[in-house]
This record gives C-alpha cells, structure tokens and sequence, in this order.
C-alpha cells in the first residue's frame, strides 16, 4: 500500500487498535493441530462432514469478511504509522516522519544501523527496530591499532 492513499489520522484514532473491536483469530488449517504432517498454513475446508465448513459451535472460525479491518488503518503498524523499510542511509531522504516509520532490514549491519539511527533520531523519524548491540563510539574506536600485540612463536613470553 503506498504512502498517498493513507492520510494523517486524529489523534485519538492515532493507533490501530483504537479501532479494531476484537482480535482476529490465528486461523489454522482444519485438524493441523491434531497431524504433524499437516501444517498451520490456511486452507479452505471441502469435505462434506467438515465441523469447520459447517460452522459447528466449539470448531475454528473460518476467515470472513466481518473480520476485515477499516480501510483507515488497514495495512498499517500498530503503532498508527506507515511501515517503511530501510537499507541504507540515502533511504531516509524521502520519508515523512508523521505518516511513515522505518523499519530497518534485518541484512543491515552494526555500523550502517548506528548511522541510520543517529540520521533518523537528528530527522524525528519514528523507527520500528532500533535495537543495537553496540554505541557509536565503540565503531570509530575500533579502527584504531592495538599497542598491546600477543608473542610472536620465537619470542619469550615473559
């Protein structure tokens, strides 16, 4: 879903959940949870003593219409915002920090992640993901050679 067709929302509607009555069931796929050999993925019952298929009381649901979400927040993150996905610092230039967050790809390393969170945090761009296991001091810091060198195999330890 692109950035146009979604528009900023009130702040009281600012997140997805404000709208949603209840929580949409995980549908499974009829007897997946009974046969290892049959996964979780959804499928439409067929058979002619389905359970499912008839809507019998105590079965799963079926996935209807009535479970759609409102086309306002329909395709957005829970937080209210657009998901928006990053690779690189140069992806930051177009985003608009009141509709758009940024989630940053999982292939992003340390180093370009730090720089793309600091470029986000200077913008005001919301980010989904900013976990990191290291601060920025620590990259500059590590480009620096160490004094303190191991023995070589011909020199004495001590």
């Amino acid at each position: 879903m692109s950035i146009e067709e979604h528009e900023p929302i009130e702040e009281k509607q600012s997140s997805k959940k404000g709208y949603v009555k209840h929580k949409t069931p995980k549908f499974r796929r009829q007897e997946s949870w009974r046969y290892k050999r049959v996964p979780d993925k959804w499928r439409k019952p067929h058979g002619v003593d389905s359970k499912m298929r008839k809507k019998v009381k105590g079965w799963p649901a079926c996935p209807t219409t009535g479970y759609q979400s409102p086309k306002k927040t329909r395709g957005l993150h829970p937080s209210g915002f657009v998901e928006t996905r990053v690779h690189t610092v140069e992806d930051l230039a177009g985003i608009d920090p009141e509709l758009q967050a940024v989630l940053i790809a999982r292939r992003v390393g340390g180093r370009k992640r730090v720089e793309i969170l600091a470029l986000a945090a200077e913008k005001g761009i919301h980010v989904l993901n900013p976990r990191t296991t290291r601060e920025p001091e620590e990259f500059t810091e590590g480009a620096e050679p160490e004094e303190t060198k191991s023995p070589s195999k011909g020199e004495n330890k001590s």
